[in-house]
């Protein structure tokens, strides 16, 4: 007999939702997490509310505040003499919203009866999963289930080149938490997490250089909000070298030299620390023994299918572990439908509606096709482009950057993408997204009454624009 409907093994966003709306559908639900903060304390959450998604967001709405009192409030008539950051203050409350979000975690545990089993999973077979329990007392045990959700995240990528030390050469969990504002801070990869936390660190006061490999900045972005986007992150003080290929690290007495060359021949430069941000791969070498039959490729990604299934009977997974992009929303709601397929419910997960935010300043986000995809399918359609620059709320917050960009089909008009950017492009990026779940059209969100004056109106302007009928500029 079964010892659970259902055990997760991992309780990051995708784990512990799905461990969660499992209970709430009735199945007896266990949760296995490995996870522990640096005082050896088993936390909930994962890497996103530990050390990801959310002590980031917190350092960079710290930064963005100190950023403002010392380049924009004097524009506003605010001007505060010698300002003083207490980085240590700022790292305190950082981990205060972490400790709370994580405790909530554990909270909701207990609430809808979801047991946390803490400790390191193996799968043994489509049903048994073998467990070491963190504090090791009383040896492995073995549960077993008529389902398994595997959730098991990622990790960041390193480089053999510049091995990792958590001192000089660090990664983006190191970065969340140095004890000082380094002076140089070189930053390898222009990706998400390095354009955010070059972002953190930029505003505090570092001198950022950040190195990618690749030639095209943000090329999964639309190019024309990339562009945008390069223009006032170099503004406001990064440094960039694209089309790079670093030769050589080396370790000096608390610094870093790196050598590299591009186009323009070979370059060395030193920092006070380098973070490594490449990318991430995921949690899958120790998961089972390969005899098993669970199917991964070579990349270490687990094979499923649309409905988040493996090649394993009643086994499945999601989240950061599987195809399609590494997003903590996107892990969640695989969770939720997997639960609900397990309950027998019907269940969907549209891909193509995945909304994706980088939390720079404007943010960017967007959801849907960009002109550059649209144009290599050969897919004819209508632009609509609006610029901050004329929306009455952006000038009166002065924050004139940015631009809000709709393509839509130029046959039926239906919305085939949005690209936000701006002040809180988290936040607007919504509506795009619930628009193209209904399968709107540019012509229904240029209709839709918007409140004036607000960001959202730039959306309505660009609807418009896509018929060349925008008002305002």
């Amino acid at each position: 007999m079964a010892d659970y409907d259902v055990i997760v093994i991992g309780a990051g966003p995708g784990g512990y939702v799905a461990a969660i709306r499992c209970a709430q559908l009735g199945l007896k639900t266990a949760c296995i997490d490995r996870w522990v903060d640096e005082d050896g304390k088993p936390r909930l959450g994962g890497v996103c509310l530990n050390v990801g998604c959310i002590p980031s967001k917190a350092l960079l709405d710290s930064s963005h505040h100190f950023h403002s009192l010392t380049h924009q409030f004097p524009a506003h008539g605010i001007t505060v003499e010698n300002p003083r950051l207490d980085l240590s203050v700022m790292m305190k409350r950082k981990q205060s919203i972490v400790n709370k979000l994580t405790a909530g975690v554990a909270t909701l545990f207990i609430k809808n009866k979801v047991e946390w089993i803490k400790g390191s999973a193996k799968l043994l077979s489509n049903n048994t999963v073998e467990v070491t329990p963190l504090d090791k007392a009383g040896g492995t045990l073995q549960l077993v289930a008529n389902h398994i959700i595997i959730a098991t995240g990622s990790k960041p990528i390193k480089l053999k080149i510049a091995p990792h030390d958590r001192e000089l050469i660090v990664d983006s969990t190191d970065a969340l938490s140095f004890a000082e504002v380094p002076k140089r801070l070189g930053v390898v990869g222009a990706g998400v997490v390095g354009l955010e936390l070059g972002s953190v660190w930029s505003r505090l006061g570092s001198k950022v250089t950040i190195l990618n490999r690749n030639e095209k900045f943000l090329r999964g972005v639309d190019q024309e909000i990339a562009r945008a986007a390069y223009r006032e992150l170099q503004a406001q003080g990064l440094t960039f070298h694209l089309g790079m290929k670093i030769n050589e690290v080396k370790k000096n007495s608390g610094s870093v030299t790196v050598v590299y060359e591009d186009a323009a021949g070979r370059h060395s430069e030193e920092f006070d620390k380098l973070l490594i941000a490449t990318g991430r791969k995921p949690n899958s070498r120790q998961l089972c023994q390969h005899e098993i039959g669970l199917k991964m490729n070579q990349r270490g990604f687990i094979e499923v299918d649309d409905l988040c299934r493996t090649s394993l009977q009643g086994v499945y997974a999601i989240g950061d572990v599987v195809r399609g992009p590494m997003l903590a929303h996107k892990a969640s709601e695989e969770g939720v439908a997997v639960a609900e397929m397990i309950a027998g419910q019907t269940a969907h997960v549209d891909f193509n509606k995945v909304p994706w935010v980088i939390y720079t300043w404007p943010e960017i986000a967007w959801v849907g096709k960009t002109t550059e995809q649209l144009n290599e399918n050969g897919i004819a359609h209508n632009a609509g482009v609006f610029p901050l620059f004329a929306n009455g709320r952006a000038m009166a917050m002065n924050e004139k950057i940015g631009m809000v960009k709709i393509l839509s089909d130029a046959g039926t008009d239906e919305i085939l993408g949005v690209h936000i950017y701006a002040p809180n492009a988290s936040e607007l990026i919504g509506e795009a997204v619930v628009a193209m779940e209904f399968s709107a059209s540019a012509e229904d969100l240029a209709r839709t009454v918007h409140a004036h004056p607000t960001l959202s109106e730039a959306l309505h302007e660009a609807a418009l624009a896509c018929q060349k009928r925008a008002i305002n500029i």
